[in-house]
Parts: structure tokens; C-alpha cells; sequence
């Protein structure tokens, strides 16, 4: 299968002059998330999970909570997404479905991201997470509505 090549929105050039994680608080800096890799369409973000995102298992292991581990999914996904807008435009996840295949435990993880299909409004994205031996603990689909911000703030203006 090859790969789909996407043209660059204007925020992958924000995007590029950031650090790894792209940002130095919010729910990045708080879990510790950061992002290797960057190119229009496609992300990987990388996690350390540790037992403050787990629960307990009755044989005394921890297995990470399923919605952090979608949250991650959701990242990667997202700065795929976010890869191919302009300036103008922001996006807002209308649907998200993941699918766990095994639990990840706490340790090194791997979330892969990418735009399966682009079209001006909508972009459909999938993802998955890897454990430090590249197996595939799950995988997340979502679908992304684009938003034009100078309409948003127009029709605001024009609301009541």
C-alpha cells in the first residue's frame, strides 16, 4: 500500500518551529507527552505512562486507563489533522472510536497518527499504539470537522 502524500497547511509551519512536544503546559506537559515526528498528514507522539495513569490488577500489575490511552490516540490524530490547515481553520473531532487489542501496561509507548482522507470540511484520521517491543495494543479511528474561524466569528457577531 503506498503511502498518501498530503500538501502542508500554513499551521504545519507552526507547527515545525515548535519544540518536540509543541507545547510548555496543558495536557502535554502534564502527562508528559511529546511528539517525534511531524510531516503533513501524519504524527508520532511518544509516552512514558507510569502507575499515576493506571489502575491496579487483582495479580498487583497496572494496566493504563483506556481513556488515556485514547487520549493519546486522539493527539496523534489530531496533529496529523492539524498538519494540513491553514491559519484560519481549526477542527473539532465529531467522532472517535478505539478499539483495544491488549492492555498497555506502564512503560514506553508509541502513538502513530495520519489523515486517511481529506476533503475541505471533513478529514478522516486513524492511529495506533505500540509498546516499546512494536506490539499493537490498540488502534483509534476519528473523523475531524473543519472549521473556518473567520465564519465562526462572523455568524457569532450576527447570533441573538
Amino acid at each position: 500500500m503506498s503511502k498518501i502524500v498530503f500538501r502542508p497547511g500554513a499551521r504545519f509551519e507552526q507547527m515545525i518551529g515548535t519544540e518536540s512536544s509543541g507545547q510548555s503546559e496543558g495536557i502535554w506537559f502534564a502527562l508528559g507527552w511529546s511528539r517525534s515526528e511531524i510531516e503533513p498528514g501524519h504524527s508520532v507522539m511518544n509516552w512514558q505512562a507510569t502507575t499515576d495513569h493506571a489502575f491496579p490488577t487483582i495479580d498487583g500489575g497496572w494496566i493504563v486507563h483506556g481513556g488515556m490511552v485514547t487520549a493519546l490516540l486522539d493527539t496523534a490524530m489530531g496533529q496529523a489533522t492539524w498538519s494540513l490547515l491553514n491559519l484560519h481553520e481549526v477542527f473539532l473531532t465529531a467522532d472517535l472510536r478505539t478499539e483495544f487489542y491488549r492492555p498497555a501496561l506502564p512503560g514506553y509507548l508509541r502513538a502513530q497518527g495520519w489523515v486517511v482522507h481529506k476533503t475541505r470540511k471533513v478529514t478522516f484520521a486513524a492511529a495506533e499504539l505500540f509498546d516499546e517491543n512494536d506490539k499493537m495494543l490498540a488502534s483509534c479511528r476519528a473523523t475531524n470537522i473543519t472549521l473556518d474561524v473567520r465564519t465562526r466569528r462572523e455568524s457569532d457577531d450576527h447570533a441573538s
